[in-house]
């Protein structure tokens, strides 16, 4: 799958990765620390995920 990652934006391609949580654990994410965005909707860590998805991963920012 096709993984777009921000801050520092780079594409990596992952394959073998049948939900979200796994995926962030290839990529050593902490789910807590990232939203997973698929066609505009946000994933959650349980979701699965296709070898053909494209994914979206942007930080998560707080502030005040």
């Amino acid at each position: 799958m096709k993984v777009l990652l921000r801050h520092p934006t780079r594409e990596v391609e992952v394959s073998d990765c049948r939900r979200v949580s796994d995926l962030l654990d290839r990529l050593g994410l902490v789910s807590e620390a990232v939203l997973v965005i698929r066609d505009g909707e946000l994933l959650m860590t349980n979701e699965r995920l296709a070898d053909t998805d494209e994914v979206e991963l942007r930080p998560v920012i707080s502030g005040g």
